[in-house]
């Protein structure tokens, strides 16, 4: 009764905190907030630390800042890689999207990785708590994202979400509100990067840095052969000369660079398809697999997967709001709570 009074000057918050991307849903209005998970930090002489941009700002701010400015990335694979400033970040949005002003903290709802750690789930907590929230809870992002993607997680029938975050990349087969089987791999957007940096770099000897290799990915980014070759210009440092250089890169030379990710996150799918009880299987192949999470929208993964399993691949609507709209979902519904600790 007290918490709902509270509710009342405090809209209660669903936060996916991802390595990539932070979401925020606001009871009663929605998905109010998408900004990047970078927060640049100012270092004076005397040792002091300052934020001084989050999200977009930050963000454009990376591989551009002067040597007392360090722009930084607070998550990594998923789970908190720095608590203090992952907690600047955190109050940031707190604050943007409740207003300087209120008086009464939020109750929250902040999604955690799959097989995510005691040690890791108190630092999500303590995190949210020390940022303004009244009271935090999680939920586990497979869930989330199979209740985003409308998936009838709560009868007793097998459904198989494939959610391709920044850092992370789970495989879960879910029943009856319960995860039967889940994967979880240290893969996802950030690593598709990696893999096109380095191809530049062995390739053309030009270094870039992570925004234009994920301009690269986002363009010409493709798992498989569609018969049509795209190309772009991307400017870089020479390795030899140390000079700037512009070179083309085409998009079948991005294919071959982001092989590997790929083949470990089908790996991954194939491995859980070969856990998953005879029962469950049947109606994950009348339903088929669903995907979500920015790494869903990979140009012809979702063709890579289905050749690899025989099965029907679905690429959700809307992949990359799908965790944060679930925990929205689950937060506002009375027969979802029980899916939140």
């Amino acid at each position: 009764m007290f918490n709902s009074m509270l509710g009342m000057f405090s809209p209660d918050m669903a936060i996916d905190l991802g390595t990539a991307n932070t979401l925020v849903y606001v009871k009663g209005r929605g998905i109010v907030c998408n900004e990047p998970s970078v927060v640049a930090i100012h270092h004076d002489r005397k040792g002091n630390k300052s934020v001084v941009a989050v999200g977009s700002r930050a963000k454009a701010m990376l591989g551009r800042c002067p040597a007392d400015i360090q722009a930084i990335r607070p998550l990594k694979d998923g789970v908190i890689a720095d608590f203090e400033v992952t907690e600047a970040m955190l109050r940031y949005f707190i604050e943007r999207v409740n207003g300087r002003r209120s008086f009464v903290a939020p109750r929250m709802v902040v999604c955690i990785p799959y097989g995510t750690t005691e040690v890791e789930k108190r630092a999500v907590r303590e995190s949210a708590e020390s940022a303004g929230a009244r009271r935090v809870h999680l939920i586990e992002e497979p869930i989330a994202a199979a209740i985003g993607a409308d998936l009838p997680i709560m009868e007793p029938t097998g459904n198989m979400i494939v959610d391709i975050g920044g850092g992370t990349t789970e495989v879960a087969v879910i029943s009856m509100a319960g995860i039967v089987y889940s994967r979880s791999i240290k893969v996802g957007g950030d690593h598709m990067d990696d893999a096109i940096s380095q191809h530049v770099r062995r390739r053309h000897e030009l270094l870039i840095g992570p925004r234009t290799a994920e301009e690269i990915k986002i363009v010409l980014g493709n798992a498989s052969c569609d018969g049509q070759i795209r190309e772009m210009q991307v400017k870089g440092r020479d390795m030899v000369r140390g000079f700037p250089r512009t070179v083309t890169i085409h998009s079948d030379e991005v294919r071959d660079a982001l092989e590997e990710p790929i083949q470990l996150i089908v790996e991954a799918v194939v491995a859980s398809l070969e856990r998953t009880p005879p029962e469950l299987l049947g109606d994950i192949v009348d339903r088929g697999i669903v995907m979500t999470g920015g790494g869903a929208l990979l140009h012809r993964l979702d063709y890579v997967i289905s050749q690899a399993t025989g099965l029907p691949v679905i690429v959700d609507d809307d992949p990359l709001s799908a965790v944060v709209k679930g925990s929205g979902r689950a937060l506002e519904e009375i027969d979802l709570l029980g899916l939140i600790s």
